[in-house]
């Protein structure tokens, strides 16, 4: 049987929204994420330094697991309809891109990284209007085309350097279109089970996805207790912590307006690269993020 625009809609349905202004703690929690998450691609590197980037993963997927392992009521029993969806978000939102943005800060440094990554919600807006059938018009067309055009002029001068650095946008492009499935698929089954029990199945699932390129990357890693630390703390909070974290502003204040992190991610770890790895970053590329932030902001908004 043929589905409609509608049937997906509802398959790929939304949380309810909240429309009551922001709170204190609501700012607090909003803050805490932004910087949480705008800080990993820095930690990364740090990483990087003595890890090979399949054991990045392998333990920032592992020790994210863990800390959600230990909220009480975060156990879940997925019917069985669901768990091949949930098996999917496993690969798409954790263990694919997670994978592939260690390998492409081998290429790139972290704050274009972080600047690329900045492009996720044009990727949610685009995978939206695939799977759920209706053509973007209004703002939310303009803010696709703005944020494409942000896209290339961050990726171009990372481009012209030749094709190592081509091969490090490309994963980091690749990763965003990973989220823009997992942002749609993950909302109906978040609605249904509570964020957290999915957050906290989905990463179970992909550290067994990753311990194979993990275990691989332990021949071209040595213990260093910085690059270590840093890849602990960005399983522990910029995973498992920042996902639960996440769980509860959605629940606060809605998954649009919580969504609004992503525009500050990218001028985060803008800043933390060039403060603390020396990374440098075009002028074309600076203006790009200006575009992506505004042309997301449009992509969010309702169609008139």
């Amino acid at each position: 049987m043929r589905q409609t625009a509608g049937d997906r809609s509802q398959r790929f349905g939304e949380v309810a929204e909240r429309n009551e202004p922001f709170g204190s703690q609501d700012w607090s929690i909003f803050v805490a994420i932004a910087a949480i998450w705008g800080s990993s691609f820095l930690l990364i590197a740090i990483g990087l330094e003595s890890l090979a980037p399949g054991l990045i993963t392998l333990m920032r997927v592992g020790f994210g697991a863990a800390a959600l392992a230990l909220i009480p009521g975060a156990r879940i029993d997925i019917e069985p309809s669901d768990r091949r969806r949930v098996l999917l978000l496993s690969l798409v939102w954790t263990a694919i891109p997670f994978t592939l943005f260690p390998i492409a800060e081998q290429y790139i440094n972290s704050a274009v990284t972080g600047l690329l990554n900045g492009s996720t919600p044009i990727m949610v807006a685009l995978v939206a209007t695939v799977v759920l059938g209706n053509a973007p018009r209004g703002p939310q067309l303009l803010g696709i085309v703005v944020g494409f055009v942000g896209v290339v002029a961050i990726s171009v001068p990372s481009l012209a350097e030749g094709s190592s650095q081509a091969l490090g946008v490309g994963l980091v492009l690749g990763a965003t279109v990973c989220y823009g499935f997992a942002i749609n698929l993950a909302a109906p089954l978040q609605q249904k089970y509570g964020s957290v029990g999915v957050m906290r199945s989905m990463l179970y699932l992909a550290t067994l996805w990753t311990i194979p390129y993990g275990l691989w990357g332990l021949r071209d890693s040595s213990f260093e207790w910085g690059p270590v630390v840093a890849t602990v703390v960005l399983g522990v909070i910029g995973t498992g912590v920042a996902f639960a974290l996440m769980a509860s502003l959605v629940g606060r204040v809605g998954s649009t307006r919580a969504s609004f992190i992503t525009y500050l991610i990218p001028g985060i770890s803008l800043a933390l690269g060039v403060i603390f790895q020396g990374d440098e970053v075009a002028p074309l590329a600076l203006v790009g993020v200006v575009l992506v932030i505004g042309g997301a902001f449009l992509a969010s908004r309702r169609a008139v």
